[in-house]
């Protein structure tokens, strides 16, 4: 008994069809480890090579190699294999289709990872920071055009139609654009943000009634922080839709403002209004005066229109620079006595006021 059962396991052992199984997985198995071991010390002399180097594209080489997937290395192993393994014409034409999924594959992976280590260098300069939006829609569309390709390529190797694929992609591409219409415009309006760059995070704009400060840019709100504390949400289409004021690109302020005298004031004081004002601004530190004139006579005083310049876009520079102003003025003025405009009625008493009874007589003679 037990010597037919040997004869037996003998004679399945020696099936051609085994032998050559196992002959493969052998194969396969060595190559894949020293496969293995050839790109482990690959990627340490490449990570070693780059750690010495300047050039950009050694650091892509040893990150794009350190993403090398091991279901690649085994199908390489697969194909060693083969070349010492004849198989049926069924069974290399498979393993021929599979080692082109997995090349796509890891081809699509390669890629990737070279796209990530860009954004992340990218990410750390200060450009890339003033544009993360750009970088982040510019990286999503590479990625979908890259795994579009793949999957594309892929299909096509499996047989499959891809024009009529694609000629049904393109249709429910336009039927979900229609139905997402809104979101994509949020999309778009966000990369246009990023492209041209009205406003970035930290600007502080004001639009309508509406003023606060940039604290988030997405793909399809802006998110402000207001000057009373709330945060303020807004779709990226509505926010391009309004005319923004950007207080940071502002390089100098514009001041404008009225001085209001008296009419009592003698000539000669207010010939030398303009030459004091003018005096009390170029005491102050950045600012450029432009000019005061005495623009016209209001009902009750001589108004002055002054205006200069404050050489910085700070809110808070500004209202110390006008304070510090309005202090000059005050006390050059008081200095020649020239007072400020107040409000004024005149009332006139007359000498001789008429009587009742003789207004009653005057009208009595008109009339007869």
């Amino acid at each position: 008994m037990e010597t037919e059962l040997w004869q037996d396991w003998g004679a399945w052992l020696s099936q051609p069809t085994l032998v050559t199984a196992l002959l493969l997985l052998g194969i396969t198995l060595v190559a894949y480890l020293v496969l293995r071991l050839a790109l482990r010390l690959l990627v340490g002399r490449i990570i070693d090579w780059s750690a010495h180097g300047r050039g950009h594209w050694r650091h892509y080489a040893a990150h794009i190699a350190e993403h090398t997937s091991r279901l690649l290395l085994a199908v390489l192993a697969l194909q060693v294999a083969l070349f010492v393994v004849e198989l049926d014409p069924v069974w290399e034409q498979r393993v021929s289709h599979l080692w082109f999924l997995v090349l796509a594959f890891q081809f699509g992976l390669w890629v990737d990872a070279a796209l990530d280590l860009w954004k992340e260098g990218t990410l750390r300069s200060e450009a890339g920071r003033d544009n993360q939006l750009t970088v982040t829609m510019v990286l999503l569309m590479f990625r979908t055009g890259l795994w579009a390709v793949v999957l594309l390529s892929i299909l096509a190797n499996l047989g499959v139609n891809i024009t009529a694929f694609v000629a049904s992609l393109g249709i429910g591409g336009i039927a979900i654009a229609l139905a997402v219409q809104t979101l994509l415009g949020d999309l778009f309006a966000s990369a246009s943000i990023g492209i041209d760059k009205p406003f970035k995070v930290g600007h502080f704009i004001v639009f309508g009634d509406i003023a606060g400060t940039i604290e988030y840019i997405g793909l399809k709100t802006t998110r402000i922080r207001s000057l009373s504390g709330e945060q303020i949400i807004i779709s990226n289409t509505r926010l391009l839709q309004q005319t923004i004021h950007n207080y940071n690109r502002m390089q100098e302020r514009r001041v404008v403002f009225n001085l209001s005298l008296s009419f009592r004031t003698p000539l000669d004081k207010v010939r030398e209004v303009p030459e004091v004002v003018r005096q009390v601004i170029e005491s102050v530190e950045s600012t450029r005066f432009d000019r005061a004139h005495l623009r016209f006579f209001d009902d009750y005083a001589l108004k002055y229109e002054v205006v200069y310049y404050v050489l910085s876009s700070d809110f808070t520079l500004y209202m110390d620079i006008q304070q510090a102003i309005n202090f000059g003025l005050l006390d050059e003025l008081r200095k020649r006595e020239i007072k400020f405009a107040m409000p004024v009625r005149s009332l006139e008493f007359l000498d001789e006021v008429p009587s009742t009874a003789t207004g009653f007589q005057v009208q009595q003679a008109s009339r007869s």
